[in-house]
Order: structure tokens, then sequence, then C-alpha cells
């Protein structure tokens, strides 16, 4: 079967899957690291992405982001991607492809969904054993939103900002939130979403958007769509 075409729909929160070819790596060293944050922050600025959450594993990254517009993300995308493998193969003495192919990447509804996906992005670390906490880890942006450390290369969401009336309460909520980490069902839901191109919401808030696109954005199937998941921060 044919893949959708991507959707990207401005103002609305994305989370975005860039893999290496055959799960192998894009990432040697620290300066491989370094290297992508700067071109994230670089052209986020450029092509009108904002940029909430991130992750950069050794053979992956993950991106909680805004666009500002249809195209942002596409070429921001196109264009992190084009000059980090130019940069990376001519480091490492290598030519060729570096990803596994186009991104993937799914809409979020973000009352419901904002905070549990970006739970579900920066625990990767744990759930691959690179690190025993999320906060441990150095390249993501858990230690920002859990007020260990600032980052600017990350802006907060509107949804993250409900979590409390201080700065020192909404890092609390949201550290306590990364500490409990997501279910095996929610992770499975976001990231499978993610990988397939489904929008991430409510019954609801999927015909509101089916109004502005000709593209089917879900799964057409029998049963109720997946409720969304309780956020509690007590």
């Amino acid at each position: 079967m044919a893949r959708l075409p991507r959707l990207t729909l401005p103002g609305l929160p994305h989370y975005v899957v860039q893999r290496g070819n055959n799960l192998q790596p894009i990432f040697m060293d620290g300066q491989d690291y370094a290297c992508m944050k700067d071109l994230l922050r670089e052209m986020g600025r450029r092509c009108g992405v904002v940029l909430h959450g991130f992750i950069l594993l050794p053979n992956q990254m993950h991106l909680l982001v805004t666009p500002e517009t249809a195209e942002s993300l596409p070429q921001f995308m196109q264009s992190v991607g084009r000059t980090y493998v130019r940069t990376f193969n001519n480091r490492h003495a290598r030519s060729g492809t570096l990803w596994e192919g186009r991104y993937r990447a799914t809409v979020l509804e973000a009352q419901a969904w904002l905070l549990p996906a970006m739970v579900v992005l920066e625990s990767q670390a744990v759930e691959q054993g690179l690190a025993a906490r999320a906060v441990d880890y150095a390249w993501s942006s858990a230690r920002h939103n859990a007020g260990v450390q600032v980052d600017g290369l990350l802006r907060l969401h509107a949804a993250y900002w409900s979590l409390g009336d201080t700065p020192f309460s909404r890092e609390a909520a949201y550290a306590h939130l990364l500490t409990r980490g997501a279910s095996e069902e929610v992770s499975e839901v976001v990231l499978g979403a993610a990988l397939k191109g489904w929008v991430l919401g409510s019954e609801s808030f999927i015909q509101s958007l089916q109004l502005q696109t000709e593209r089917r954005l879900s799964r057409q199937k029998a049963g109720r769509p997946v409720a969304s998941p309780p956020i509690k921060t007590e």
C-alpha cells in the first residue's frame, strides 16, 4: 500500500522521528551531537519551527515541534538533514545516504497528548538502556523541561505552562511526570502514530482537522478511538 503524504498543519505540535539507514549510527561522538543541536537551532529559526522537545539517540532522533507554516517543517527537516549528512560524511570519511528515508511525523492534539508525548520522547534514552534516568541523558530536552539546566534551543508549549503558576511548580510537576514515565500502551500509541502518520487526538479534534485536508488522518477501523491519557501531577 502506498504511503500517505506527510501532513504538516501550522500552529499544531508534531512528533517527528528521523532514523538512521538500517538503524545504523547517525551520531559517533560528542561533536556530532553538538553539530545537530546547532543545526536544529539555526534551521528552526530560519524555517519557522519552534522546538519544544528533542532527543538525539545513537541511531535516531525524535523531535517535538510546532511549525509556523505548512512549508516550515518539510523545509526544516530537509535543511537539517542535508547539512548534517554533508558534515557527518566529511568528518568520518564516508559517503552515501545516512537516513532511513523520509522523516515520519504525527500531529498531536496539544491539550491531551503533548505532555504524554514529551514524556515518551524524553524517556527513550531510559528505554534503550542509555541512562538510568531521563535527566541523566545529556542529549535531550529532559534536563531543561525538568528544571535541571536551561537550554536556549527550546521554547515551552502552552500545555507545559498549564502545569503550574510558577517556573518551579511547572518544573516540579513535569519532573514528576517524567520520573513516573509513560505506560507501555501510551508509548506504543505515540510512537505508532508518529511512524504511521496518523493524527493523535480525540475524534472531534480529528474531524475538525479533516476539514482542512483531503488526506485521511486516521486509520479506518471499527471501535472507539484511543482515549486520551490522564495527566496527573500529584
